[in-house]
């Protein structure tokens, strides 16, 4: 009954590289973080990310306050159990 979310920062083949992540770690949803996206991750109050499921489906978000970015995280695991 465990849903798992784990986290990717990544700097080529991104979507990839995370979905890779999901299937080695069993994840069932992977929050990607890319050091491409001008004012997003390290040193910035906004971030940008993409989640992506087991199934492959990938949602991207737009730049956003961190505090946003972890209201659609936890929007995302609620809509799972919903």
């Amino acid at each position: 009954g465990q849903f798992t979310v784990g986290f990717a920062l990544e700097t080529e083949d991104e979507v990839q590289n995370a979905m890779k992540k999901i299937a080695t770690k069993n994840f069932d949803l992977i929050v990607l973080n890319s050091l491409n996206d001008k004012g997003a991750g390290f040193g910035h109050d906004t971030n940008k990310i993409k989640l992506i499921d087991k199934k492959g489906e990938v949602v991207e978000f737009s730049l956003k306050n961190k505090k946003e970015v972890a209201s659609d995280i936890v929007n995302a695991i609620v809509h799972h159990y919903a």
